[in-house]
Order: C-alpha cells, then structure tokens, then sequence
C-alpha cells in the first residue's frame, strides 16, 4: 500500500527541550490516523512540521513524496488543514470565504464543489450570512469544507470537532470516514478526545511528553498490554456493600464503582473472567459483562500512567 506521511527519528527542540523526540510515522493512502495526547504532547508541532510551517530540528519527514522542508508551497497546495482555531473574514460570508480560498489555490469553476461542501458540513442555509454571525462550530464546520476546497490528497485536522453539538460531531466523523474509505483521502487527526478518535481512527499514536509511547489500532494496543483487564459487570442492585465482596473473590484484583447504579469496574486475569463471572453472578443478580480493555480511554490511561512512573 502506497505511503504518503512519513517520518523517521523526526525531532523539533526549544532551548534543548524535545517537544517531539524521534518519532517514525508511516501512514498510507486512505488511512485514518489518530495523534492522541493532551495539550502540550507534541501533536501540533507534529502537524506544523509535515507542513512546512516549522524547521524540525533533525530526523526526515515527507508527505505525498515531497519533503516539506524543501517544498512547503507545494505540500500547502496538496495537503488540506483544519487547525484548531480556525479563522475567517468576519465580514465575508461563508460562501464567499471557500471562494477567496478557491481563488488562492488557482481554482476555476468551483462554484458546484463549494455548494456540495457547505451541504455537507450542514451549512447550506447559513451560507451568505457573514462569517461573524457564526458560532465557533459553525466556524468548526466552515473550516473544514474549506480545508477540504482543494480536494486534497492529504488532510490534516487539528481537534477538529471543537465546540461542536453531539449530533455535529456524529456527522463531521461519519463526513471523515467518508473521506478516507469513498475518497482515498489520507487523514491525519490530532485530538485529546478518546472516544472519538477511537470512532474513527484506523490507527493511533500515543503522545506522552513528546515521545509515541505507542502506536496501532485500538485493539493491538489492548493486546499489548499486561496485567488485569478491567470488566464492567452491571448488577440488577445497587448495593453499596457489593463491592467488598466482590473484592474478596479469590481472582479479583481490583474494585471500584461504575458511573451508573448497579456497575462495577473489576480487575481480573483475562484467563480467568469466566470463573470470575460465575462467581460475581453467585453475590448479586447479573445483568450484564463488558470488557473495557478495547477502549481507547483505558488503553491511553495505562500508558500515560506508566509513562509518569518511569520519569518521576
């Protein structure tokens, strides 16, 4: 499968401080990528860097085969991107400002694709209303048809569903998906929103203090992990005593309470869930068994905490 992100020891330093530390991508055609870290991860001077807007310190990077370095212009054009505060001529409406974007990248006739765009981000019947008068979702949404103008090979999206209603952020993911399986697009998707990423990414790279501490698909990273899985079992009681026995059956490794009536978060070895079951079920009626060790929330927690622990 064709490549167009990569990287190999690519690194950017601030007074000798590695912001990004040697990181290697390769990220093919059609594939969604997930950046996954909080704030001051490295994600966007990752992003920066493929495009040309920042000089890594070291290491080489190339995107649709050019090297941004040495031809930044040229990725701009080929490469769509939404940051993350995105901005726009207030007094200008939305339609006219994917048109000043149209009109930047040499585009003719973009009239139609424009019209398809503001459909498809949900903005048709805001579209002549100056830009000003928008919400930030509705900027959110503006700038990702207009990253999108150019019909690139590439798109970059920097926390792209900001500010965005649930039902909006549904779309704007489905629109993503879209993009990559329809389209072929590349996309690259930095966000510190878990489930989300898991939604839609095919892969993802956990950032902890400028270093991927970990990279591929959800379930291959769960795989990887040692130690206890964590099982939500959902009872048909509440009752507060209930997690001490639990705790107290013999292949319990861990208790805590679940965020609805009835729900407990257990540890347990993956070889022995079966015999834990039949004897949780034996304490309390049991309505339900759900192994979270797949979500990405749990899988980024033990690495960001593991992490933690081998630099404090």
């Amino acid at each position: 499968m064709t490549t167009t992100i990569k990287s190999k020891g690519l690194t950017k330093a601030y007074d000798g401080h590695k912001v990004v530390d040697n990181l290697n991508l390769d990220i093919a055609a059609g594939e969604i990528f997930g950046l996954l870290g909080p704030n001051g991860a490295g994600k966007t001077t990752t992003i920066l860097m493929l495009l040309g807007l920042v000089e890594p310190t070291s290491g080489d990077i190339e995107v649709l085969g050019l090297d941004p370095r040495r031809n930044p212009l040229e990725v701009k054009r080929r490469v769509g991107f939404l940051p993350d505060a995105v901005g726009f001529y207030d007094t200008m409406t939305g339609r006219e400002n994917l048109r000043f974007t149209a009109r930047l990248n040499g585009i003719e006739d973009a009239e139609d694709r424009i019209e398809a765009l503001l459909d498809e981000v949900g903005l048709a019947d805001a579209a002549d209303q100056p830009v000003g008068e928008y919400s930030r979702g509705m900027k959110q949404r503006l700038g990702l048809a207009d990253a999108l103008v150019k019909d690139p090979g590439v798109l970059i999206l920097d926390e792209p569903t900001t500010a965005i209603d649930p039902e909006g952020v549904a779309e704007i993911l489905g629109m993503i998906r879209r993009l990559a399986t329809e389209g072929g697009v590349t996309i690259l998707l930095s966000s510190h929103l878990l489930h989300q990423v898991q939604a839609v990414c095919d892969r993802v790279a956990i950032f902890v203090n400028g270093k991927v501490v970990a990279q591929g698909p959800p379930h291959e990273l769960a795989a990887q992990q040692r130690g206890p899985t964590r099982v939500e079992f959902r009872f048909d009681a509440d009752d507060e005593a209930l997690g001490e026995r639990l705790q107290a059956l013999e292949p319990v490794d861990s208790v805590t309470r679940g965020r609805i009536p009835g729900a407990w978060i257990v540890g347990v070895e993956p070889a022995r869930l079966p015999e834990t079951v039949r004897l949780a079920s034996a304490e309390a009626p049991l309505i339900g068994v759900r192994r979270l060790d797949d979500d990405l929330d749990a899988i980024y927690r033990r690495y960001f905490e593991s992490s933690e622990e081998k630099t404090a």
